[in-house]
């Protein structure tokens, strides 16, 4: 991997204090399900992301007209593959175990679907939205 994963992480882990804190206080706290919970949450999360991913993370010069509808279908598209895949795989994994309450399956998914976001939204973003130009300077040396 090179630096901008790490950037990339780095920028992470601020989206997933704001987002998570967000899901988790929709979910528990004002009663949401968990798809408008999931959902707020991470749009509350994209929308600092955009900019620090475009500016510190993956140094890009492409421009915001360009870039953002790409940015917005890739967080898209990671959310619900990745929110679908982590409900599914806590209710498989807490069946196993006979726990079939639906806020711990809940709550699990969240955590199981943010690990499995974090990983498509970076590939996602680093080869798609933000993808240079051929020839364009690239500022992965740091």
């Amino acid at each position: 991997m090179n630096h901008s994963f790490a950037r990339f992480l780095l920028v992470g882990v601020l989206n997933t204090l704001v987002g998570l804190s967000s899901t988790y206080l929709l979910l528990n706290a004002v009663g949401l399900n968990y798809w408008w919970s999931t959902f707020l949450g991470n749009s509350i999360g994209a929308v600092c992301s955009y900019f620090l991913n475009r500016s510190f993370t993956f140094r890009s010069d492409v421009s915001i007209k360009s870039s953002f509808w790409k940015f917005a279908l890739v967080i898209l598209t990671c959310y619900a593959i990745s929110y679908w895949l982590g409900l599914l795989l806590s209710s498989l994994l807490l069946s196993v175990f006979g726990r079939t309450d639906n806020k711990i399956v809940e709550n699990l998914a969240v955590l199981v679907s943010t690990g499995v976001y974090t990983v498509t939204n970076y590939l996602g973003q680093r080869f798609f939205a933000f993808r240079q130009k051929p020839g364009a300077a690239v500022f992965e040396k740091n």
